[in-house]
């Protein structure tokens, strides 16, 4: 037989294109926490606040409305990978006190992003600059269409109704199971055919080491560009079985890769405060008020260089080693003794102890009931408590912080809509005065009382298991451990470090908590740490070690549409 030109170059098109065989890699994210955790959502609610608060990962051009053109531009980003100026979120996890019913944020962990190229006979091509998806239903308070009890998750539209996001719960063992048996989701989760898997908040500890609750968001990997870019509630769709274990987009759609979230909370550390509901139920609820976890969902906006990412799809086979070390990358990988972040445009309180969720969400579900109205997150300002009058100029600079916050504090005001960038020499803090009341607790000595952040400004070790906690206690612990600073919190907390990430004494008053094990003593109060250390003083962690530093610090003032006082408040 006989082929002409063309026909030899469509053949050798049509094999490029096959593929037989699943690559992968695992974006990986650096820093210190998240960019953001900001009740914004530019893509179900652009321009204004959303209805519930989300933890943002990814390019520091994030806002209230964004474009692919826009994040390109980004000062940093929290991915590795310098080319993926993308953003990625998801709701919040907050935990319910069953002391006092008080809601505070879940210490977020760390996500991964899963870029899987799968078999299929299309043409796997990089995203398209600005697309923007969503994954996962956040109106859900009950199991998702297709779940049931020990069935698995389905992402093939060929084969029923799509459960692309789920939540898992490593434990060191499954007895008792973490999904009550035979559950149908009325009262508690279902598990799936998975013994760590499930739809729903588990009612066990999730205790794995290194591996705390996870939310599992996969995402459509079908974009039909007759629907466009912004169209998320149409643009997108699952790919369907196409024989011999491969499967394809519908004619006329790009097949671009299957990206995966694993994002990480962690709630083993707060076993000790809801130990009692353990079985039982889950104090966990997502920012959206949902208390069930079905409603588990994610949100993506391509910032990528599509140059680099389709050299990843057709040379990168790098799996859980990581994108960063694929071969041939374009662009190069990010510091990673750094982090990249911005401020959030929408000025409400969203940590410490809470009263109601952030956007005034009222929680939902199992034994909440589904009374009250639950926020469809369409943007509508009077929905979401937000300030409908426009407010008056705030003059708050917005930075998007590219290396270690510094020691000294830049304080400046404009209102022009620019990007400018200040060179500060940051030098080693000065300790902080010693407290005068001379409380000692055997060598070490009370150092006063200092403001927690939920990045933890004593990280060495978190929440030590020690029981009931007094001052005493957590002093001994973090001295036979090696550090030279502890510090109790809310009553009952113990962490040890060597110095505070951040120095921000408070009153005394502040830490007024009685110690659950000591009730004479006082152990720190709500995100307030009663601090010991073996000085008597305390000083801010340079991470770098350096007592000269020139940092490069860009102040990101707000590029995208806002009401004309710069900030939104409640």
């Amino acid at each position: 037989m006989i082929f002409t030109t063309a026909a030899l170059a469509a053949l050798l098109v049509s094999a490029a294109a096959a593929k037989d065989s699943r690559t992968f890699a695992v974006l990986r994210h650096y820093g210190n926490g998240p960019l953001t955790t900001c009740r914004a959502d530019p893509i179900v609610s652009p321009g204004t606040a959303s209805a519930h608060l989300h933890t943002i990962m990814g390019a520091s051009n994030f806002g209230l409305n964004v474009t692919g053109e826009h994040l390109r531009q980004s000062q940093c980003t929290t991915a590795l990978p310098k080319a993926d100026m993308s953003n990625y979120w998801f709701p919040t996890l907050y935990f319910k006190d069953p002391k006092d019913g008080k809601l505070e944020q879940v210490p977020f962990y760390y996500m991964n992003v899963y870029y899987f190229f799968e078999p299929t006979n299309d043409q796997i091509k990089a995203f398209p600059l600005g697309l923007k998806m969503v994954s996962g239903d956040a109106m859900l308070r009950t199991p998702p269409p297709g779940a049931a009890y020990g069935k698995g998750s389905n992402m093939d539209p060929s084969k029923g109704p799509i459960t692309a996001a789920s939540i898992t719960c490593p434990r060191a063992n499954f007895n008792p199971p973490s999904w009550p048996k035979d559950s149908d989701g009325s009262m508690a989760g279902i598990k799936t055919n998975q013994d760590g898997e499930g739809w729903g908040f588990p009612f066990e500890d999730c205790d794995a080491y290194a591996s705390p609750l996870r939310a599992d968001v996969h995402f459509p990997s079908c974009y039909n560009p007759k629907a466009g870019l912004d169209d998320y509630k149409n643009n997108m769709a699952f790919p369907s079985d196409a024989g011999n274990g491969k499967q394809d987009c519908p004619k006329g759609w790009i097949h671009t890769p299957h990206i995966f979230f694993e994002t990480y909370w962690d709630t083993h550390g707060l076993l000790s405060r809801f130990k009692d509901l353990v079985g039982k139920e889950s104090p966990f609820v997502f920012a959206n008020g949902d208390a069930t976890g079905f409603s588990v969902h994610g949100d993506f906006v391509s910032g990528w260089d599509e140059k680099a990412l389709q050299q990843i799809i057709d040379n990168c086979d790098a799996g859980h080693a990581g994108m960063h070390t694929c071969p041939g990358l374009i662009g190069g990988v990010n510091d990673d003794s750094k982090s990249c972040k911005i401020e959030c445009p929408i000025d409400e309180k969203v940590d410490g102890k809470l009263d109601k969720l952030p956007g005034n969400n009222p929680i939902q579900g199992w034994k909440y009931g589904t009374s009250g109205s639950i926020n469809s997150g369409s943007g509508n300002n009077l929905a979401v408590g937000v300030d409908s009058a426009v407010p008056k100029p705030t003059n708050v600079v917005k930075q998007a912080v590219t290396s270690p916050a510094p020691t000294t504090t830049v304080l400046q005001t404009t209102t022009v809509q620019s990007t400018t960038t200040v060179y500060i020499s940051a030098v080693g803090a000065e300790p902080t005065d010693a407290a005068t009341d001379g409380k000692t607790v055997g060598d070490f000595k009370y150092a006063g009382c200092y403001e927690d952040t939920s990045d933890r400004v004593l990280s060495g070790i978190i929440r030590a298991n020690l029981g009931r906690v007094n001052n005493t206690a957590c002093v001994t612990h973090c001295s036979s451990k090696g550090f030279s600073v502890a510090g109790t919190e809310y009553g009952g907390e113990c962490y040890c470090g060597n110095e505070l990430s951040k120095v921000e004494k408070l009153d005394d008053s502040k830490c007024h908590m009685t110690c659950e094990g000591d009730d004479a003593d006082k152990c720190g109060g709500d995100w307030a740490l009663s601090i010991y250390s073996k000085s008597g003083e305390v000083s801010a962690r340079d991470i770098h070690a350096e007592s000269h530093h020139r940092r490069h610090i860009h102040n990101h003032y707000m590029h995208h549409r806002r009401t004309p006082g710069g900030r939104i408040r409640r």
